[in-house]
């Protein structure tokens, strides 16, 4: 993997593009904070590869309709036997996917694996603030008496994952097995 100094995910993406193997991106909006509007697409620009901007909710449309062929997604934070922890939203794509019979990559430097958990449940899910959902960018956009629950992360079961992808290798269906091996445990 030649992407050293290109982040993870997106790496993987610049290597495809500068490997001439013609991709096109679908981006998600990333909701709350719309990271893939104002950040992956901002860099994609940057890097004149071919791209279009989606709600989180179209992801599942355009999987169905087979416009997709793999879902490559960064990692907050991995255990021992490869469930990995990652913006809310990914464990969706990733069953997506496998309904859909498209490949889910995770692409994650070795820093992301946390080898005193073994297990998914055990990654604290953090809850942000409510008024972060009825709002965006300082404008309303629910009513004041509705509440909002704003989990920042899921987490995606192994079982889930085509294969993850980092600076040492990478590990097809990845378990507690290989894991320990590419972690030299």
């Amino acid at each position: 993997l030649a992407t050293a100094g290109w982040g993870t995910a997106l790496g993987v993406i610049r290597s495809a593009h500068y490997g001439g193997k013609g991709i096109f991106v679908w981006v998600d909006e990333t909701r709350p904070y719309l990271q893939g509007a104002r950040l992956t697409a901002w860099e994609l620009v940057k890097e004149d590869i071919p791209h279009k901007l989606i709600t989180d909710n179209t992801a599942g449309f355009l999987m169905q309709r087979g416009e997709v062929d793999a879902v490559v997604v960064g990692a907050d934070r991995i255990t021992l036997r490869g469930d990995v922890a990652n913006k809310i939203g990914t464990y969706s794509l990733a069953v997506l996917a496998r309904h859909h019979g498209i490949p889910f990559y995770v692409a994650a430097p070795i820093s992301t694996f946390d080898p005193k958990l073994v297990r998914g449940d055990e990654i604290p899910i953090e809850e942000r603030s409510a008024e972060e959902v009825k709002n965006c960018f300082g404008c309303k956009i629910a009513p004041e008496e509705s509440d909002a629950l704003h989990l920042g992360f899921d987490v995606t079961p192994a079982e889930l994952i085509t294969a993850i992808i980092t600076e040492r290798g990478v590990v097809e269906n990845p378990n507690g097995e290989k894991i320990r091996k590419l972690l030299n445990l």
